[in-house]
């Protein structure tokens, strides 16, 4: 799904791009037709389009625009799509709608607009499956979420993320989490939510046992498809994929090394669940980082603790973006192979790297 997104953002940003040298180019269309007041209405609906679509990429790829305000406005790009489509049926062009490049561009419209009608249509017709909230459990800064399927459960593997909407005024926005807990064949799922925003601190402060939930997914392939020794590397709340992960080893599965970075063990969720397993799992072993106590975790320090056979480990990472980076850049250095290095870059929003190409910038005039 990370890759998905991203997928989706270059995908909108070309697309805008095309739209900016389409109204550049502004080709002459004398002896193709004449302007009746249909054709004027759709040279301004395509107007209208260009200019909604540029407010609101604008608005998405500046990430410090809040959350919901930037959810809110980009409901909006559906009706700019319309409005754009009905530029192109309308406006005098050099072939018919009835060619087969009109079709073809009449089947893109109408793909929009099914999927346009499908996200704007209620959640309650959208395919999820209902959960009821069994327990409630602090488990560091966190709290652990354990739910029950109340029809069909989803079908997860460990790793795995889903998206969740509490019942409850305030709550019911779906949010993507991961799955804390390996699969069972009672569907029971587990969620460890960190109070990292205004929804999460909601949820800790207002979520109460026999609560409805409704669970969309599940989606992702993190830890999957791998054999042989691993390295995972947790900071926070990015412990909770591997959870789910380390409650479903296998005997023949591993060597796993855990590093788990907190800032003390009070904060560390899970880490009795983790220290059990790797009492009875001969083939898991979690380490407690506490920066407190240590400093903090350094991709030197994770290189040290994965000893001299580095090469041949496959290193799983969930964390904050710069540690990922340094990390992923000291361990090509030691000589692992990019392809053994896993991790999911899931983020809503994630901008179009000006920051990135500014600070670079800077770093080269400074040097």
């Amino acid at each position: 799904m990370d890759q998905s997104y991203r997928i989706h953002k270059w995908l909108g940003l070309g697309a805008m791009a095309a739209i900016l040298l389409h109204d550049t180019i502004d080709a002459e269309m004398d002896g193709l037709g004449t302007e009746t007041l249909i054709v004027e209405i759709a040279e301004t609906l395509g107007e209208i389009s260009l200019y909604g679509l540029l407010v609101l990429v604008a608005i998405t790829v500046a990430t410090f625009i809040p959350y919901h305000l930037w959810k809110w406005t980009h409901r909006l790009i559906g009706i700019f799509f319309v409005f754009g489509a009905l530029h192109y049926l309308f406006i005098l062009k050099p072939f018919k709608n009835g060619d087969p490049l009109g079709l073809y561009m009449a089947a893109v419209c109408a793909i929009g607009l099914v999927a346009y009608l499908y996200t704007s249509a209620p959640r309650r017709l959208r395919p999820s499956q209902k959960y009821r909230i069994n327990a409630l459990e602090r488990s560091g800064t966190a709290l652990a979420v354990e739910m029950s399927p109340t029809g069909k459960p989803i079908r997860h593997g460990a790793g795995q993320s889903g998206f969740f909407a509490f019942d409850g005024a305030g709550l019911r926005e779906p949010h993507p989490f991961t799955i804390s807990s390996a699969p069972r064949d009672d569907g029971f799922v587990r969620i460890t939510i960190a109070p990292l925003g205004d929804l999460t601190c909601r949820l800790i402060d207002r979520l109460d046992v026999d609560q409805m939930v409704r669970v969309t997914g599940p989606f992702g392939c993190f830890g999957r498809g791998v054999s042989g020794p691993q390295v995972w590397v947790a900071a926070g709340i990015g412990v909770t994929p591997f959870v789910a992960m380390a409650e479903a080893l296998e005997d023949s599965d591993g060597p796993v090394t855990m590093i788990h970075a907190v800032r003390s063990q009070d904060e560390a969720a899970h880490h009795a669940l983790l220290t059990d397993l790797a009492d009875h799992k001969p083939n898991f072993d979690v380490t407690l980082w506490q920066s407190s106590k240590r400093g903090r975790l350094t991709p030197e320090n994770v290189v040290e603790l994965m000893g001299p056979d580095i090469s041949e480990a496959h290193v799983f990472f969930c964390g904050p973006v710069e540690m990922r980076r340094a990390l992923v850049e000291k361990l090509q250095r030691s000589g692992l192979p990019r392809r053994r290095i896993h991790y999911e870059q899931f983020e809503i929003r994630t901008g179009i790297g000006l920051k990135r190409l500014l600070g670079w910038l800077w770093s080269r005039r400074s040097g």
